[in-house]
């Protein structure tokens, strides 16, 4: 094992040959066909048959301290994340039977590198950091906070987690610059995902002659002409301020099939692409909903929750979340709408020619959580740091982990599945989103048999209106849609992007100030305005944002453009 204190720069020579294909014949949207994509992995990520001897099982002689990042989101009504009944639960059941000392060190979820960086310097970094974005890991690895590790002692410590990366070809994105820094968690359904969901009023739609959610852009417009003639709504869009790039996203406005080289240097959820022409049709058309009436007056003043809470009081059209047996948003719809319906709105299957949009929808990384291991960290508390994630995978670990106990947080359905407990108060209550914050290192979304089943398993209980049956479509479509060419993801950096680290934050405050002012503005000015801003951006430090990612991709430094089936 090497330890890296603080290199300050590394050359990362990266050849990367991405086999994933969105092609009916050879793209699939369930976990067990993701895993036959064909892995291109070199011999020094490839562990020998001896070296996959199972080594996790023996305690250590002395106690070894093992800390672990885990985001603090500042999310009301949840247990102290360092320190609750599933943190000593791990200690129990992992910690004390391999003479382990186990701490949880809280990451500001809004302030990562900050958090990480004030670790570093003080020498105080969790012997496990975790990210989901990979400039952010590789800037770890530039600035020295991570050591790199011999993929033949992971496999002996941690067997069934190196099978599962194997399995899903993501032995690809655990090197950089010929040495391994990482290992990566597994993303069910990254493709064709169904946890996020957008609900309209379909009784409104019923109500102005709808017998079904509109489903091209000159229906929705025509509905909302109606609703807002019919008194339903003053404005039915609603909207709040925007925080960054995935408030803004153009991927339905681009041009197919795409061009490479401009997805590898505009593509991106960390960062808006003003100046790009998705995004010049994306806000041409917000401003023309805006000036229509459509979309709240003030919604560059309105933060998520007032969103909610209009969606809530009966104000609005629509409103998307992420599902669980109990979803507090739309047990209050229903306190204060006992009559309503709503409906979940379905995702495009072809273009919408006259709309000018196209199906296509940004997918998720076909892997979960990034995770290195600290510099400062001795060989023990690396190798207890794998002992930890091979224990976190196993199947009654990661089950109690994400369900809980039975008969509390959940029950047994009569398909065999387990299913939350509605609101559950008790002893037992878990952190954010099932203590995903926890077990995220091993997998990104719980499952539970087929993706059917899951979906039967995480669909809203104890509503007026069961929405499974929905939800079930939707996913259903959306794998139709992948298979179709249409499902993409963002470019994967395996270098350190220095310019997008320094000017991120700067560019994306001037991003919202020009986004709600091209918004707001007259449709006549819209275009002079947005040339004068996109410059203003270049010269901010987009410009040379956009020349980093372009230089990464001719250097072969990045992940290629997925085949769109066109």
């Amino acid at each position: 094992m090497k330890q890296n204190a603080f290199k300050k720069a590394f050359t990362v020579v990266l050849t990367i040959v991405m086999v994933f294909t969105f092609s009916a014949c050879s793209q699939s949207n369930t976990n067990s066909d993701t895993t036959s994509k064909k892995s291109t992995s070199d011999a020094s990520s490839k562990p020998s048959d001896a070296a996959k001897t199972d080594d996790s099982k023996t305690p250590f002689k002395s106690e070894v301290h093992l800390s672990i990042a885990v985001y603090d989101r500042g999310v009301e009504g949840v247990p102290n994340i360092s320190d609750n009944y599933w943190t000593q639960w791990v200690q129990k059941n992992f910690g004390d039977k391999y003479n382990i000392k186990v701490e949880y060190v809280p990451i500001t979820r809004t302030d990562v590198m900050t958090d990480y960086a004030t670790l570093a310097a003080a020498k105080n970094l969790p012997v496990i950091l975790m990210e989901y974005d990979y400039p952010k890991v590789a800037q770890w690895a530039n600035d020295g906070y991570l050591t790199t590790f011999d993929m033949d002692d992971f496999a002996k410590a941690a067997p069934s987690y190196y099978k599962k990366m194997k399995e899903l070809n993501l032995l690809d994105f655990t090197t950089m610059d010929g040495e391994t820094y990482f290992a990566l968690a597994e993303r069910p359904y990254w493709d064709a995902s169904f946890l996020f969901q957008n609900f309209v009023r379909m009784d409104w739609l019923k109500e102005v002659g709808y017998d079904h959610i509109p489903a091209t852009y000159a229906e929705t417009m025509d509905a909302m002409d109606k609703i807002i003639d019919k008194g339903l709504a003053k404005h039915p869009l609603g909207g709040s301020m925007i925080t960054g790039a995935d408030g803004v996203q153009n991927y339905g406005y681009r041009k197919l099939p795409q061009d490479e080289l401009e997805w590898a240097m505009y593509s991106s959820v960390s960062l808006p692409a003003l100046g790009w022409k998705p995004d010049h049709e994306l806000l041409k058309r917000k401003n023309f909903e805006f000036n229509k009436g459509y979309m709240n007056p003030e919604f560059y003043i309105t933060d998520a929750e007032t969103e909610k809470a209009a969606f809530i009081n009966g104000e609005t059209y629509k409103y998307g979340g992420y599902m669980s047996a109990d979803v507090d948003w739309l047990n209050s719809f229903y306190a204060q709408n006992p009559d309503a319906e709503l409906a979940i709105e379905m995702p495009p299957t072809e273009p919408d020619k006259e709309g000018g949009t196209t199906p296509l929808y940004r997918a998720d990384n076909p892997f979960g959580m990034i995770i290195g291991f600290s510099s400062f960290a001795g060989e023990d508390e690396i190798k207890a740091a794998w002992m930890y994630m091979e224990w976190m995978l196993q199947e009654d670990n990661l089950k109690t982990m994400q369900w809980g106990q039975k008969g509390e947080n959940y029950n047994i359905n009569e398909e065999g599945t387990p299913e939350s407990v509605e609101g559950y108060e008790g002893k037992f209550k878990q952190g954010y989103n099932n203590n995903k914050d926890y077990w995220c290192i091993a997998i990104e979304t719980r499952k539970a048999g087929t993706a059917e089943q899951m979906i039967e398993a995480v669909s809203p209980k104890g509503l007026p209106q069961d929405f499974t049956d929905q939800m079930i479509e939707y996913y259903t479509t959306r794998t139709q849609t992948a298979k179709a060419g249409y499902a993409t993801i963002d470019p994967i950096f395996k270098v350190p992007m220095e310019e997008e680290t320094e000017y991120n934050t700067t560019l994306n405050e001037m991003y919202k100030e020009f986004h709600d002012k091209l918004v707001m503005c007259d449709p006549k000015e819209f275009d002079a305005l947005y040339q004068e801003f996109s410059k203003k951006y270049l010269d901010q430090g987009y410009q040379k944002v956009i020349d980093e990612r372009k230089e990464a991709y001719e250097a072969g430094s990045s992940t290629k453009l997925f085949d769109n089936g066109d």
